[in-house]
């Protein structure tokens, strides 16, 4: 057994966009076990959006990441050593664990029960539809029977959208340039207005589903992607340009941290290990090759280049 190990630290702070030389590749000796703990050989590293946050010296759900320690992210391997008698590492794919069926499913599984909470005969909105929460959310409203219009970027993960996970409609938000044009789009596809809305991007894709909602509609703020790179002092693009709307329709809006409920993840993770299980539940993956290239995929997925969950191969 090799008496070292790799790790990325965070080395500086970004102001705007993340760069690579914001993290630094570091090799560290292999600490020794204490007792009742295990070593694991990761195999494969998720990267997530909310790890963005935690690279800003600032208050947020989250601590800031420790400059020059380990950058965090969840992880899954195999067990290959352990002074714990209480480990079982067997059953379920390991990627499942840091998707569909783990945080990443779970947080899609908590917003659509807990916060949208739809009806026969409503209909919900998605943004980030082909990414690794959206598409889930997506489905769970299928598995329903609920309408559900996804928005997502770009012809091929519209595609995926509507053809593969089995969305109403989709609608892909590069091709409109103002909230305006948008909000048309959205209109086409869902006649008789918004009832729920799943938020992961913010800007003005959350600008245009507001101007559909119909009364006492509710909004789930599960991220708002099109902030994480504004720059110190600037107005973020999730300015909300027609407050009015709260009062017109009178909707609900509600973030949520899905760490918050970690009682219901019992519930949650057995519900959606059924669906995966059962084919009706898919999910996609991107995988980059070795911990070296986490900051590079990482980037990536901030911008959208990333098709499904994003994961590092170790």
């Amino acid at each position: 057994m090799s008496d070292s190990y790799r790790r990325i630290v965070l080395a500086s702070r970004p102001h705007g966009w993340v760069t690579e030389e914001c993290f630094r590749l570091e090799t560290a000796p292999m600490p020794a076990l204490a007792e009742g703990e295990v070593r694991v050989h990761n195999q494969f590293l998720s990267l997530d959006p909310y790890m963005r946050g935690r690279m800003n010296d600032a208050k947020s759900y989250a601590m800031p990441q420790k400059l020059n320690e380990t950058m965090g992210g969840a992880t899954v391997g195999t067990v290959v050593e352990s002074r714990n008698a209480k480990v079982d590492a067997s059953k379920i794919p390991l990627s499942a664990y840091l998707g569909a069926v783990g945080m990443t499913g779970m947080t899609a599984w908590y917003g659509f029960n807990r916060i949208l909470e739809p009806k026969a005969g409503e209909t919900v909105v998605v943004s980030a539809a082909a990414g690794a929460v959206g598409s889930v959310v997506g489905q769970l409203a299928r598995i329903a029977g609920i309408r559900v219009v996804g928005l997502a970027g770009g012809p091929d993960k519209c595609r995926f959208v509507t053809e593969e996970l089995g969305f109403d409609a989709c609608i892909d938000y590069k091709t409109a340039a103002l909230p305006a044009a948008l909000a048309a789009k959205i209109s086409a596809a869902a006649p008789k207005g918004v009832d729920a809305h799943f938020e992961n991007v913010g800007g003005d894709v959350l600008n245009a589903v507001m101007t559909l909602l119909n009364p006492f509609a509710r909004v789930a703020i599960c991220g708002l992607i099109a902030d994480y790179n504004t720059p110190p002092g600037q107005l973020p693009k999730s300015a909300i340009m027609n407050p009015g709307m709260f009062l017109v329709a009178r909707f609900k809006m509600q973030g949520f941290i899905v760490s918050d409920h970690l009682d219901l993840w019992p519930e949650g993770s057995s519900a959606l290990a059924g669906h995966v299980a059962a084919g009706r539940l898919k999910y996609r993956e991107s995988i980059a090759d070795g911990l070296a290239a986490a900051p590079a995929a990482f980037i990536g997925m901030l911008k959208g280049q990333n098709f499904g969950k994003q994961l590092v191969r170790l």
